[in-house]
């Protein structure tokens, strides 16, 4: 590759950060205009800022008015298979950077299928996943963006696939083999979900970038490759798993005018998992809990970053605290038999990719 980028670092998530446009567009209005009054009052000492926003020394140092734009809303992966809406204002930003540029264009804008993978000083294993886009810092553990593409100042898409890589894989493979910048793309996607290699070097992986071995047959790995990323990618787009819903009235709530009372508990043994007090999906096959990311399993990221929680920041916890599971459950309910769907037919291809001869 020939850039890469670090995932979106904001310095102010719950501000920038929300998940539907319109609640993120309150927050960055509130935002604006409490900037802009102590913009316009030329006010700068620290012991008289308005802090009821989040201040950082990037956002002291870009001391100009700003105005609302919907249009610099954007869709970013937040966690695995969870994604949010985020505002794109750079000023906002702390570390949205020209890299950032490059691969997704000055406004952020362009489509960019990109690998991410977890960075060197992670605690946590390797991890790696595709994104269609933007990723925060956090999606996998401290991630670094590998982008398929790179983009001129003027919008020229380019590729970000180096010639000296082309050069190698076809001085490796042959001619004949069907080299392209697309097939190392997924290549190297399969190589880095290859079990036998991420135990090997376990260590290495948590001091420096990956090294990417060239086993024999590049097409089948880039097969591998591009199963999983079509599945990890797509994954909103894939056949729901069919898994079995049992809804029971909690008669408790509904007679105290109240919500369902949120669970969100994936139980791997019996194969379940209790939205809340009155939904179970079950049916789930113990090996979509085998798909992990870090320290949890697909299905558990997404249940983790669905639950209620109370904001650090005390203006967004007072203001706009506006997040109710009762709002979406309908729709992680189906996320999550896609989730199950691409968990499960991903570790089938990590098994294909572990009996593979190497060498």
């Amino acid at each position: 590759f020939k850039v890469f980028a670090s995932g979106l670092k904001t310095n102010r998530d719950e501000w920038v950060y929300a998940e539907s446009d319109e609640t993120l567009l309150n927050r960055v209005s509130y935002f604006i205009e409490r900037f802009n009054l102590q913009v316009s009052r030329g006010i700068k000492d620290v012991d008289a800022l308005d802090y009821s926003i989040k201040w950082s020394s990037g956002l002291k140092a870009r001391w100009t008015t700003l105005s609302v734009d919907p249009e610099k809303i954007r869709t970013s992966i937040w966690r695995p298979f969870v994604k949010r809406q985020f505002y794109s204002e750079k000023l906002l930003s702390d570390r949205v950077t020209s890299l950032h540029s490059e691969l997704f264009g000055r406004d952020l804008s362009f489509a960019n299928a990109a690998i991410s993978i977890s960075g060197s000083s992670s605690a946590k294993p390797f991890q790696a996943l595709a994104v269609a886009g933007l990723a925060d810092y956090e999606a996998i553990e401290k991630s670094n963006l590998l982008a398929r593409y790179r983009y001129t100042p003027s919008g020229e898409r380019i590729d970000n696939i180096t010639d000296w890589a082309v050069a190698t894989f076809t001085d490796r493979y042959g001619k004949t083999a069907g080299v392209t910048r697309d097939g190392i793309f997924a290549y190297v996607y399969a190589a880095l979900h290859d079990p036998v290699w991420r135990e090997t070097y376990a260590i290495n992986l948590k001091r420096e970038f990956p090294r990417i071995p060239l086993h024999p047959h590049f097409g089948l790995w880039a097969g591998w490759g591009q199963r999983l990323l079509d599945l990890h990618i797509g994954y909103e787009g894939v056949e729901p798993w069919p898994v079995t819903r049992r809804d029971t009235p909690d008669d408790r709530a509904r007679a105290a005018g109240l919500a369902p009372r949120v669970i969100l508990k994936s139980d791997p043994t019996a194969g379940m998992v209790t939205l809340d007090s009155e939904t179970v999906l079950s049916g789930i096959p113990a090996a979509a809990w085998d798909y992990r990311l870090g320290n949890r399993s697909a299905i558990d990221w997404v249940l983790e970053q669905h639950r209620e929680k109370t904001p650090k920041d005390p203006t967004i916890r007072a203001k706009f605290n506006t997040y109710r599971f009762a709002d979406h459950k309908e729709r992680v309910a189906g996320l999550l038999a896609r989730v199950v769907r691409v968990s499960v037919e991903t570790m089938g291809i990590v098994a294909e990719i572990a009996a593979a001869r190497r060498g």
